[in-house]
């Protein structure tokens, strides 16, 4: 599939990028004439200092609604935060070993995190709505904040966690407390500060497949006013999947990263937090098997090319005649400044990132040299600047104020190229295609007399720039996508009574993107108008024979119709042109509406209505074509053929492929909530009924060639979610949560495989359940020993809502005759999850521990996602899940 990650150079800083740093810097010197009272620091670093500070785990450790959570921008327990958020803490995140986001599916039952080609191509998925991965010109449906910094592509938030604090997973729309509006729900990492004790920890860790990891924090004082950190790591690892052909391993790991923080705090009222990171990728990712043959793939295996065999997907052997490239290099800079003003305090917060791209990849999936290249090279550039302004008022009615600028910048630039064995291949292909009454020679030497006058115009002769699908024929394309975003945000709470607080919030945002667009293929068959070389044909015959002569002609010209679908990779039509601006402009306001009761000390209750907001997408990809609405004045214009053609003297008439999906328009999303939180001392207990939905969700479809982008007319999803904490002993915590979801397309008539209006929606998990216990066992001497064992389930899925390939067209009318094939084919390709993991630590009172832990202990193995396999017909490939992984880990921290 094709790769989409993402980077930035030193000309993204825009003036109004320097504007933006200019203005939150200049809010500085300002600061000290408002202030108005000393404030202490937040209570979280107060207590998160404590809890680094402890040498051992002590059995009193904060848990379930105890946590300190800051969804609201504020320092609260979590059962005091009237929305539905699930956090996980640092000592979770080392008991389970988390290492990044795509592994903290097994503690959040909410959020599903899939790993495609790349190493950096990832999607997020809360309560089944998310998209953007594979393809630039989508942002995200789920936000991710880093240390209050919005990454706007997900290959950013990839790095190992070397000092995390906490994750908070949001649900629902969030756009009144994040000027970056997530229509789908937040992902929000904080990271620890430097402390102005001296500290340090160090942890090693040897796995299975190889493995190894080595990274380290250390924080201390400069000055009483000035504290600084660094941490750093490497992690490496064979691959689990085995290249039968090249003989080397695939999705392995091979990154490093380096991270250096400083907090400055000259006065009590203000505090200056600066963080600079880098981290590199170099991997060979990802190994696709061959879940499904076809006739195909009996002809990739007559020119002697290999596939793993569908009965044995995880039998964790490919074949591919070169192996994949991923090399990814990101790093960034961010600012934070925080002034408390008596009851008011500023916030500014400032960053700049840069992520660069290369990759290549064997994108045929065999060991036949078919798709010789299959190269992406994308830069992106984000800057982003937050103004907030929070209040502490001592009476009944506290507000947030704030405004986000989001400045993005993409360049991206791709190749494919056909390899060696690509013309043999369509050969066999034109074979099947025509009845066995056509071969490739005899195609070449019939175009070839008819159009040039030479037979052997398009031979596959070396050196030929005109043969059919020749070695080194391929696409260029090149994308831009400018990116300019504003959003005025604000939120406030007013307590109605000591019990019952109501809260309201809006959000502005205005979201302007410049785009480009040229795809110019090399490939001479597919750029060939073949309804026009047919119609022309017969045109011709009748102006000199009259009707018999035209109706020779088309028995011998309309059979070239049914190779139309050999036209992998035509020309497509560039933007901007006279009738496409490359330019969309899109403004929406978004709220919210809550209300919180607190019915006893111990359980609270809250009802809340949102709404969320997405803009427009741009679909940057080999299948980006005019929308079928603009065919009209391109015609007129001279830029497209018609969408239909009829052909001279024949009853036929066909639609030319020159149309398809170029953009979506906004997604707005709904979500109306009831939600309890209960804190029983021993036991607590947070329960959500929701219903949520989305207008216009971007689809986002991969086709074999490139993706299909549409909005469905509307998608909801309505279910319940609870999830809890029992400490039966101050030594043994246990913890559960379950998700129940009821997701259907209420309107879907236009998507890529048919109509899917009142069909469920494929990969939405209906049932997941999270398992854990937790035990912290004191050994006398001042020493624990801690167990953990966690279970994650998801129900049985379907993974795709259905196949294009096996939409059934007129090969000649090319018009859709049934569409229930690609559904029905992808019916049989479910996943369903059960996964262990476990740790056992033996914690010493001096700071070492020692932990034994396995990841998907059972060695469960499932397919994550498939697709028709690229120029295969009838072929589907899929990604397979990563088996049982173990280790042995020692930290030390003083």
């Amino acid at each position: 599939m094709i790769c989409r990650i993402f980077g930035l150079d030193a000309k993204g800083f825009s003036a109004r990028a320097r504007l933006a740093l200019c203005c939150g810097g200049a809010l500085l010197p300002l600061m000290p004439a408002m202030a108005q009272a000393q404030t202490a620091p937040p209570p979280s670093q107060t207590a998160h200092a404590a809890d680094e500070a402890q040498p051992a785990p002590a059995p009193a450790a904060p848990v379930g609604n105890e946590i300190i959570v800051t969804a609201t921008k504020r320092s609260q327990t979590l059962q005091n935060v009237p929305i539905a958020v699930t956090v996980t803490s640092k000592s979770t995140l080392d008991r389970a070993v988390i290492r990044n986001v795509s592994d903290l599916v097994s503690v959040v039952p909410s959020l599903r995190v899939e790993q495609e080609q790349s190493s950096a191509q990832t999607s997020f998925f809360i309560r089944g709505f998310g998209n953007g991965a594979n393809n630039a010109g989508i942002e995200p449906s789920v936000g991710v904040f880093i240390d209050g910094v919005y990454r706007s592509r997900v290959s950013a938030s990839l790095s190992d966690f070397p000092d995390v604090d906490r994750i908070e997973v949001l649900r629902g729309p969030q756009s009144t407390l994040f000027g970056k509006n997530a229509s789908a729900g937040v992902i929000s990492i904080t990271t620890a500060e430097p402390q102005f004790k001296t500290s340090a920890s160090i942890e090693g860790t040897v796995e299975n497949y190889n493995g190894k990891l080595m990274k380290g924090v250390m924080s201390g004082p400069i000055t009483d006013t000035l504290a600084v950190g660094i941490s750093a790591g490497v992690d490496t690892r064979d691959g689990y999947v085995k290249d039968a052909t090249t003989g080397n391993t695939l999705n392995n790991r091979d990154r490093w990263f380096v991270r250096g923080q400083a907090v400055w705090k000259p006065t009590s009222q203000l505090k200056v937090r600066l963080i600079a990171d880098y981290d590199h990728i170099n991997e060979l990712c990802c190994a696709v098997v061959n879940v499904q043959s076809s006739g195909a793939t009996q002809i990739v295996q007559a020119l002697g090319g290999q596939v793993n065999s569908p009965s044995n997907p995880f039998g964790d052997v490919v074949y591919q005649n070169f192996d994949p490239a991923n090399q990814i290099k990101n790093y960034g800079f961010s600012g934070q400044a925080d002034y408390d003003a008596g009851p008011l305090k500023l916030t500014s917060i400032t960053s700049y990132r840069h992520n660069n791209l290369n990759s290549n990849a064997d994108a045929d999936f065999s060991s036949a040299d078919l798709i010789g290249t299959f190269a992406e090279q994308q830069s992106t550039r984000t800057f982003t600047q937050e103004l907030r302004l929070a209040s502490n008022l001592p009476g009944p009615f506290n507000f947030l104020l704030g405004a986000f600028y989001f400045d993005e910048h993409i360049q991206d630039a791709d190749q494919l190229r056909y390899g060696t064995q690509f013309a043999p291949y369509a050969n066999q292909l034109i074979e099947a295609a025509s009845g066995g009454t056509m071969n490739l020679t005899g195609l070449e030497q019939a175009l070839g007399q008819s159009l040039a006058g030479n037979p052997a115009y398009f031979m596959n002769t070396p050196g030929n720039p005109n043969q059919f699908f020749g070695a080194g024929q391929g696409t260029d394309e090149h994308y831009t996508l400018t990116d300019h975003s504003l959003s005025i945000f604000a939120q406030g709470d007013y307590k109605v009574t000591p019990k019952l607080t109501l809260t309201g919030g809006v959000n502005y945002t205005h979201d302007a993107k410049d785009y480009t667009i040229s795809n110019v293929s090399s490939d001479v068959f597919s750029n060939l108008n073949l309804p026009a070389i047919v119609n022309g044909g017969i045109g011709q015959a009748y102006a000199q024979y009259g009707p018999a002569g035209a109706a020779a002609a088309a028995q011998q010209l309309v059979p070239l119709l049914a190779l139309m679908p050999l036209q992998f990779i035509p020309s497509a039509l560039g933007v901007p042109n006279a009738v496409e601006p490359g330019t969309t402009s899109d403004g929406n306001v978004s709220w919210t509406a809550r209300a919180a009761y607190e019915a006893t000390k111990q359980v609270k209750f809250y009802a809340s209505a949102s709404s969320g907001f997405k803009a427009s997408s741009v679909n940057l990809s080999r299948d980006s074509r005019p929308l079928l609405a603009d065919s009209a004045a391109l015609v007129a214009a001279g830029l497209a053929p018609p969408p239909s053609v009829a052909i001279t003297g024949t009853p036929y008439t066909i639609n030319y492929p020159a149309y398809g999906s170029r953009a979506a328009g906004p997604e707005h999303s709904y979500n109306y909530e009831l939600g309890m939180k209960a804190n029983w001392g021993k036991a607590t207990l947070n329960v959500a009924a929701f219903k949520e939905i989305i207008k216009g969700f971007q689809s986002n479809l991969f086709t074999g060639t490139g993706f299909f982008l549409a909005n469905a007319g509307q998608e909801s999803n309505w279910g319940v979610e609870i999830e809890g904490t029992l400490r039966p002993t101050p030594e043994l915590t246990l913890s559960g949560a379950l998700n129940w979801y009821n997701p259907k397309y209420d309107s879907f008539a236009l998507s890529s495989v048919g109509n899917l209006t009142g069909a469920k929606p494929a990969d939405i998990t209906p049932v997941t359940i999270n398992l854990g216990a937790q035990d912290v066992h004191p050994m006398g001497n001042g020493d624990h020993l801690i167990l953990r064992a966690g279970w994650h389930y998801e129900s049985k899925t379907q993974l795709v809502d259905g196949l294009p390939g096996e939409v059934v067209k007129n090969p000649i009318t090319q018009q859709v005759i049934n569409s229930a094939p690609a559904i029905t084919a992808a019916q049989q390709f479910t996943r369903t999850v059960s996964q262990i993991d476990a740790s056992a630590t033996y914690a010493f009172r001096t700071g070492v521990d020692l932990m034994v832990w396995a990841r998907n202990l059972n060695n469960q193995r499932y397919l994550s996602l498939v697709f028709d396999s690229p120029a295969q017909s009838g072929s589907v490939s899929g990604y397979p899940s990563e088996p049982r992984t173990y280790g042995v880990t020692a930290r030390v921290k003083w």
